[in-house]
Parts: structure tokens; C-alpha cells; sequence
């Protein structure tokens, strides 16, 4: 199995489910989110696991092809920017999050981006 189809496999269920728990629970997760940016040590935890993830993934596959495989290599880098960001940049980080997550619609527009994402790679990951 080539790596980008693996990484396919392992993210987009993730997603899928990350998605649908959004929808299903969409005031749950806008508190959710206001709690996390209120603590610095999740800030910093979240950071470092995105930085790590994105750095993995950017090392088992990081090529800028002309099909879907290059969702992979842009969701790595995405990981490696908002890791980066969330470690050097704490306060701006969770201002940004509170304007972003800042109700139930907003919320309900990242389940749907979450769901979208990762049904396409889901599918791409297993229709072989």
C-alpha cells in the first residue's frame, strides 16, 4: 500500500467522524473549543501533536502531484503551519479560535468541511 493511500486511510475516517460528532452535537463542541482556548497547556499539547502529525505525514509522503494524493501533502503542511502557529503564537492562536468557533453555525460549517474532507479521503483511501 503507497503511503498516501495509507495516510488516506488513517485520516479520512477521522474526519468523518470528527464531522458527524460535530453536527450531531453542535453546541458541545463550540464549548468544547471555548474551553480549549482558554488553557495554554492545551494550546501548547495541540501544538505540539499537530507539528508531530504534520511532520509525519510530510515524511512519508510530501509530493505535489496533479490528482487527489496532493490533499495529503497540503493537509501535512496545513498540520505543520497551525503546530507552528499554536506554539509560537499562543494568544493569537486562541483569539483567532475564539472568532472563528464563536457559535453553533460557524461550527456546523467546520463539521461540514470535517465531513467533506474526510469522506474524500475515505474514498480515495479505499476504493482500491
Amino acid at each position: 500500500m503507497s503511503a498516501p493511500v495509507f495516510i488516506a486511510r488513517l485520516i479520512g475516517p477521522v474526519f468523518v467522524a470528527v464531522g458527524v460528532g460535530v453536527l450531531f452535537n453542535l453546541g458541545h463542541y463550540a464549548a468544547l473549543v471555548q474551553e480549549a482556548v482558554r488553557s495554554p497547556m492545551m494550546i501548547y499539547f495541540a501544538g505540539v501533536m499537530a507539528l508531530a502529525a504534520g511532520l509525519a505525514i510530510l515524511n512519508c509522503y510530501r509530493a505535489w502531484t496533479a490528482d487527489w494524493r496532493v490533499v495529503v501533502t497540503v493537509f501535512g503542511w496545513l498540520m505543520i503551519i497551525g503546530g507552528v502557529m499554536r506554539i509560537v503564537l499562543p494568544r493569537l492562536t486562541a483569539g483567532l479560535a475564539t472568532t472563528i468557533y464563536s457559535g453553533p453555525a460557524a461550527m456546523a460549517i467546520v463539521g461540514v468541511i470535517a465531513l467533506v474532507i474526510g469522506g474524500y479521503l475515505s474514498f480515495e483511501g479505499y476504493r482500491r
